[in-house]
C-alpha cells in the first residue's frame, strides 16, 4: 500500500526553516510540515489543508522542491511505502501558533494532548546557519534538507 505525504519548506525573513518537532507514541520526531494526503484530495489541497489544521495559517504554494525516488518503508507501517512530495510556500499571514525557541519544548497542554491522542506537535525556526540533515528525522527529510542548502539561491522568500 502506498501513503502519499505532502510537505512545505516555510523560510523565515532570515532564512530560518520552519520544523514540527512532535512526540508520537512516546518517540520524538523533528519533520518538516504537512502530512498524508486524503482520498480526493490533490497535493497541493493536501498542503494547505494541513498547514490550516497544524498551524491555522494560509498558505501559498511557490514551487515544488522535490517528490521521493526512491523506496521508503514507513517508520510507523512496514506495509506501507511513502511517496513524499515537498514544496516551498510562503505565509500569506503573520503566524498564529507559538514558535518555541528549542526543540520538543513541550508544556503540561501538549503533554496532556500527547495522552490523550497519542501526538503532540510544538514548531520553531532552525537557524539557517544551524539547519542539515541531522536535525530531522526521517531519511526523505534528511536527502530535502540537503537539497534545500544546496538550492537556497533558487528559493524565494517568504512575505509575511
Amino acid at each position: 500500500m502506498f501513503n502519499v505525504r505532502v510537505y512545505g519548506i516555510l523560510l523565515n525573513e532570515n532564512d530560518d526553516v520552519l520544523v514540527s518537532d512532535e512526540l508520537i507514541r512516546g518517540n520524538r520526531y523533528t519533520k518538516f510540515c504537512g502530512g498524508g494526503m486524503e482520498k480526493g484530495e490533490g497535493t497541493i489541497d493536501c498542503l494547505i489543508r494541513e498547514f490550516k489544521e497544524e498551524m491555522d495559517l494560509q498558505i501559498e504554494v511557490i514551487q515544488h522542491i522535490y517528490t521521493t525516488d526512491f523506496f521508503q518503508q514507513s517508520a510507523f507501517n512496514p506495509a506501507h511505502q511513502l511517496i513524499s512530495i515537498y514544496y516551498q510556500v510562503n505565509a500569506v499571514e503573520p503566524l498564529k501558533v507559538e514558535i518555541k525557541k528549542k526543540a520538543f519544548d513541550f508544556d503540561e497542554t501538549h503533554l496532556q494532548k500527547h495522552q490523550e491522542t497519542g501526538q503532540a506537535e510544538v514548531f520553531r525556526f532552525v537557524p539557517w546557519a544551524e539547519f542539515d540533515a541531522e536535525i530531522l528525522s526521517f531519511p526523505i527529510d534528511k536527502v530535502v534538507a540537503d537539497l534545500v542548502k544546496k538550492r537556497n539561491g533558487l528559493l524565494k522568500k517568504t512575505v509575511f
